[in-house]
């Protein structure tokens, strides 16, 4: 991989502010004991002819011990570092005219505890590039490792070409938080002006890919050898126009010489229809099911079967409350993990993703990259092929609710047909459902863990339901339980305001029912 960044140390330096002393030794250099800045820069070219320097480059970075930059900050208000830096850009200016052409010479100058007393770092290249004064910035660059947490890796400006990001700034113009791929490894930004789409590329490809996700618009990093780790990258215009596409090469789907789409699977082997049913595989042949059916076949024939009809009440997505209207009871926050199935769990170290809702009502993503603020609706990658949504609640049930997180593994239990079950905090019938119902996951202000985040919202006997052909018949048992009916889309149908014993409410398959934290779906 070509040399982007130069990263060069100046060593035993008397006076890290003197420009004189750090830019060349005095006498000739050829009796010079150490490069000096000048010889660096006349060393390593930007552009040249045969062995002849046609070009030099003119944007250069200090990295001073943070001591002295402190000192200087707090003494003179920062006046050696200005004129550090004014003294190097006017010696750069003044020994390399020829080679500049019309580039403007910058020199910023940083302090970092990264380097020690006496030493002086320099950085540039390629891909080192210091802004105007009153440059505005082109795009904003973040990364993930599970598009739930971003974080900030650099900005790129119009003027700005190149810029190299990787594990850390000694091998790279900006490091990237949680790199997974190693030192030898960068991503290269090559920024062709505001009218021209950024371009994103791996190196080295050989272990490495880059494709660019338009439906999520980010790009996929991934190490080519198998399990490899994978690195998410998000690229977006500081004006907040929409990020152009790259070239199709880069992209996913078909354009990017990938297998081709599939049909939708819309006939499938009887076996398989059953099992992605969930019915019951009890045979039954077909013409004891019809009595009006054509007589059995022969034995040489195949007999067909028809499943017996199981329903089955699957938890679809958790209603996560506003603890603001809890305030009384000591609620500071409630927290839900997801596990490597993104199955719902009470929140832990081997939580790939959790969510939480605090007493303000803000909500918030967290991983091991750390904790990040987000608004629903937004959609989340933690695995790849799998994706968890967090819908915006309903207008009539946003005064109670904050949002509603959508399971893709939720827990499923069997409901018997036509019989009568309780749903509660106090009622076994569905227990198994209400993954709330665990401590850790409702934190209180003295910091104290809640043994149930249930008390929240759900009564303990809150309806009785019945599981029938037509749907399941809800009735009301608390007169202050909350009930919402929700269409397959998790859009509200209608509050439940009436359910009595004598007017069951009825809940059609595939539709589902919210009850405290619980969105629960019924199928039959």
């Amino acid at each position: 991989m070509p040399v982007y960044v130069q990263h060069e140390v100046l060593a035993k330096v008397g006076d890290v502010f003197n420009a004189e002393a750090l830019w060349q030794a005095p006498g000739l250099a050829l009796f010079a004991r150490r490069p000096l800045l000048r010889d660096l820069l006349e060393r390593a070219p930007r552009e040249q002819r045969g062995r002849a320097a046609t070009r030099c480059f003119s944007h250069v970075t200090l990295m001073l011990p943070q001591d002295e930059v402190d000192d200087d900050r707090h003494l003179t208000r920062g006046a050696r570092v200005r004129d550090l830096a004014q003294s190097l850009a006017a010696l750069h200016q003044k020994d390399f005219a020829d080679l500049l052409g019309d580039d403007e010479v910058r020199y910023h100058v940083v302090g970092t505890e990264a380097v020690a007393p006496g030493e002086v770092k320099v950085k540039f290249g390629h891909a080192v590039y210091l802004p105007a004064p009153a440059e505005q910035l082109l795009y904003t660059v973040s990364a993930s490792r599970d598009s739930a947490v971003w974080q900030p890796v650099c900005a790129v400006y119009p003027n700005q070409r190149l810029t190299l990001v990787g594990q850390d700034e000694a091998h790279a113009t900006f490091a990237v938080p949680g790199w997974p791929f190693g030192l030898d490894s960068g991503i290269l930004l090559v920024n062709d002006g505001p009218d021209a789409a950024i371009e994103v590329q791996v190196r080295p490809k050989d272990s490495l890919e880059c494709r660019f996700d338009a439906a999520k618009g980010y790009y996929v990093i991934r190490a080519k050898q198998p399990g490899g780790q994978r690195l998410l990258l998000r690229v977006s215009r500081a004006d907040g126009a929409p990020l152009q596409a790259p070239a199709p090469a880069t992209a996913i789907g078909p354009a990017a010489g990938s297998a081709p789409l599939r049909a939708p699977a819309v006939w499938k082997p009887r076996e398989a229809a059953f099992e992605a049913s969930g019915a019951d595989l009890t045979a039954m042949p077909l013409a004891a099911a019809q009595p009006h059916a054509a007589p059995a076949p022969g034995p040489e024939s195949d007999a067909t079967y028809a499943p017996v009809a199981r329903h089955r009440i699957t938890l679809a997505a958790l209603a996560l409350p506003r603890l603001s209207r809890y305030r009384d009871t000591g609620a500071q926050s409630l927290e839900v993990g997801l596990d490597a199935a993104l199955a719902p769990a009470a929140p832990g170290q081997d939580s790939v993703l959790r969510f939480a809702v605090d007493d303000a009502d803000q909500l918030h993503a967290l991983s091991a990259a750390g904790r990040q603020r987000v608004q629903a609706p937004a959609r989340f990658d933690p695995l790849d092929g799998a994706s968890v949504q967090l819908h915006a609640a309903p207008p009539p049930m946003a005064e109670r609710y904050a949002a509603l997180l959508a399971l893709p593994q939720g827990p499923v239990q069997t409901a018997l047909a036509g019989t009568r079950q309780v749903f509660g905090r106090g009622a076994p019938a569905l227990a198994g459902l209400r993954v709330l119902d665990a401590p850790h996951c409702l934190r209180q202000t003295d910091g104290s863990a809640a043994p149930s985040a249930d008390r929240l919202g759900l009564s303990r006997s809150a309806f009785a339901w019945e599981a029938t052909a037509e749907g399941l018949r809800v009735v009301r048992l608390s007169d202050s339980q909350a009930l919402y009916h929700l269409d397959p889309a998790l859009q509200l149908v209608e509050q439940i305001q009436e359910a009595g014993e004598d007017r069951p409410y009825l809940i059609p398959s595939g539709h589902h029912l919210v009850a405290g934290h619980y969105v629960l779906r019924y199928d039959a």
